[in-house]
């Protein structure tokens, strides 16, 4: 293009765009006829670095935690994404003090994180983590939309359960509260399986 059409491009003066051209700062070069053309360069298309982040609540699911590696390498390897890291993390999806995800999500070389399940990421606040990526022109790839993990739910529960007894009745009371409370969830939910209703459904 031309300078005078570089120069509105970037709202500068024709002086300062000239000033910039004879001090080598924008690139081109002057015809026979005195017009300076601009030769512009394409910017180079951004890396994209994929991330892989598996999860599981407890050691006793490691095993499982492999196979959710191998799942999401393989989807990624079909799909041609370069793999720069697999993050694996053991602990609860409420957990919000995760090394391994805190981590993942302050990388902003990372361009798409590609996750099993929702609640792998995270148990709540998937939305916010995604509105936030989107701002940042990242992306968070959710292999399987749908899932319903009721032992891991459970999981889950106690340890919010957990937090909140010992807010209330401090932490020496507060595994034995927990342990009632879900006795007494798990003592309701055999009832109702019994009388054959449940107070929840699960596909």
């Amino acid at each position: 293009m031309k300078l005078s059409q570089y120069a509105r491009q970037q709202g500068i003066s024709y002086r300062a765009a000239l000033r910039w051209f004879r001090a080598g700062t924008i690139q081109g070069y002057q015809a026979p006829s005195g017009t300076i053309i601009v030769t512009e360069q394409d910017p180079a298309p951004a890396v994209q670095k994929t991330a892989i982040y598996t999860r599981v609540s407890s050691s006793e699911h490691r095993e499982h935690l492999e196979r959710q590696a191998e799942r999401l390498s393989q989807y990624c390897t079909v799909r041609g994404y370069q793999v720069a890291v697999v993050v694996k993390e053991i602990a609860s999806g409420v957990n919000d003090s995760r090394p391994k995800l805190l981590s993942l999500l302050k990388d902003t070389t990372i361009t798409r994180v590609v996750v099993e399940h929702r609640d792998r990421l995270t148990r709540f606040g998937f939305h916010y983590i995604e509105a936030l990526f989107s701002v940042q022109g990242r992306v968070i790839e959710v292999v399987n939309p749908t899932h319903n993990d009721t032992e891991e739910l459970l999981a889950d529960l106690t340890s919010i359960m957990y937090s909140f007894c010992a807010r209330l009745y401090g932490q020496r009371r507060a595994r034995h509260k927990t342990e009632r409370l879900v006795q007494e969830l798990q003592t309701k939910e055999d009832a109702d399986a019994g009388r054959g209703t449940t107070s929840y459904s699960q596909s």
